[in-house]
């Protein structure tokens, strides 16, 4: 992967075909016209300057990882060859952009079968991330692991994550249990270099640690060292994923929305929203891709989805994301896409050159329904189900656009993820909020301490006392 040769990262750049959001092709009700750009030009502009003027400051540290972390990079190189000698399981303790990152670009650039390799050919720890707290996935999760082979990288950047914590606090118990002083040496931990519960339990237990930027918030932190890590372990080129970003901000910096893929894909959407399109729904054509659209639903749904705007006016804005796999879903979900309410945009990914190419063998000769699969590949059948479900889209006047990468590896990954982020940015300006925080996620948080009995939470809990109780007519 040659992504410092500038023709090659040329030949690596994504491409996004909005034909099919355009009146010309889905029709005059749904779609849109030249002249729905020209009339938002000041808004567009409004967006791209927002963002532009933001960057690298407040919740935006983002936008800088393609290029400020050298030395960090070095570090989670050499600590991810030092943890390949040593052990056979690196087990995330997250939830949340801790968790979606990591598993998305995990099955995105490793073998699609990893952990069920044998060492020989794997040539890397098996990654394991724990994203929830049922009880007996964690019984499950310590019955497959040989601790002696295990590292474990806890996640989160305030250190007050129950679901995270309560994990920290099993595995590292077991660990001290059974290797005393050494129990650091089988724990890693990622947070903020300044505050925090976290930190504090890391220095105390002198645990390696891994600095999330103040200005990277979780569904915002896969190229950091929440993600970097991770994949750096399991052998993917994590120099090639951040050389895409870069190289797909490069694109976002452009003014004209025609250039910028980010921007397009962003009024897209907008207008899509204006237009009663509340859901958005994610469809890569690749099983390595499956997560990606994971990753998104977090993305997009806890960036865009505000009560009141910046200016304090109650809006409830934003899409419900919905992931779907083609060809999987087109046997699930693409009757109601199809012909239910006009309420959805489909974006779908596409993969022009798969890594690998398997022949459809010689069969059946007496049966032409399946005889004419045969000569070809699958290959070529996964992307005729992907044109034929456009096509389908496309005549029933729902709208559709396509998303295309050349091939699925870490520089094309790294574009990929960097584009999401930038669309998600410029939607949210364009739709005046705040895209960075989440105040419905603290609302369900702060129940949870409140019945747990944290002190501080004290109203919450009286408050949850007195709510109505309910009754028993409504039980069935």
């Amino acid at each position: 992967m040659d992504y410092k040769n500038a023709a090659w990262r040329k030949s690596m750049e994504l491409k996004i075909d909005y034909n099919n959001m355009m009146k010309e092709f889905v029709g005059e009700e749904q779609g849109f016209s030249v002249k729905d750009f020209t009339d938002n030009k000041k808004l567009i502009a409004s967006a791209f300057n927002t963002v532009c003027e933001n960057r690298g400051t407040g919740m935006m540290g983002w936008t800088e990882l393609p290029y400020n972390q050298k030395e960090i990079v070095a570090d989670i190189i050499a600590t991810a060859k030092d943890i390949k000698k040593k052990f056979d399981n690196f087990v995330v303790l997250g939830i949340g952009g801790s968790a979606l990152g990591p598993i998305a670009v995990f099955q995105a650039l490793c073998h699609l079968r990893h952990n069920e390799l044998p060492k020989s050919k794997r040539k890397a720890p098996k990654l394991y991330v724990e994203d929830n707290v049922d009880p007996e996935r964690m019984v499950a999760l310590l019955d497959v692991l040989d601790l002696d082979k295990t590292v474990f990288n806890v996640v989160t950047k305030s250190g007050a994550t129950s679901e995270t914590m309560s994990q920290y606090l099993i595995i590292m118990d077991i660990l001290k249990k059974r290797y005393g002083d050494k129990a650091k040496e089988h724990m890693i931990a990622t947070t903020s270099a300044h505050k925090g519960n976290l930190i504090k339990i890391a220095q105390a237990e002198g645990l390696k640690t891994f600095y999330i930027p103040d200005g990277v918030g979780g569904r915002f932190s896969e190229l950091c060292p929440v993600g970097l890590l991770p994949a750096a372990v399991v052998g993917i080129d994590i120099k090639a994923m951040l050389a895409g970003a870069a190289h797909m901000d490069k694109l976002c910096k452009n003014k004209d929305y025609k250039k910028n893929p980010a921007l397009i894909s962003a009024i897209l959407e907008y207008l899509a929203m204006q237009n009663g399109k509340n859901i958005s729904v994610m469809m890569p054509y690749a099983d390595s891709l499956k997560y990606i659209a994971d990753w998104y639903c977090q993305l997009w749904g806890e960036s865009l989805g505000k009560a009141v705007d910046n200016d304090g006016n109650e809006v409830f804005v934003g899409q419900t994301p919905v992931k779907a796999l083609g060809v999987t879903d087109q046997h699930s979900q693409v009757q109601l896409y199809r012909e239910g309410p006009f309420d959805k945009v489909i974006t779908l990914i596409a993969v022009e050159n798969y890594r690998k190419t398997v022949d459809i063998s010689n069969g059946c000769e007496d049966i032409p329904d399946v005889n004419f699969l045969c000569g070809h590949t699958m290959n070529e059948l996964i992307t005729a189900e992907r044109k034929a479900t456009e096509y389908a889209l496309t005549t029933a006047h729902r709208l559709n656009y396509t998303i295309t990468l050349p091939e699925v590896n870490a520089f094309t990954i790294g574009e990929l993820l960097y584009l999401f982020e930038m669309e998600t940015a410029y939607t949210g300006a364009m739709l005046n909020i705040d895209t960075f925080n989440q105040p419905g996620v603290e609302g369900g948080k702060n129940a949870t301490y409140a019945l747990f009995g944290r002190k501080g939470y004290e109203k919450t809990k009286e408050e949850m006392d007195n709510a109505p109780a309910k009754k028993a007519e409504y039980f069935c």
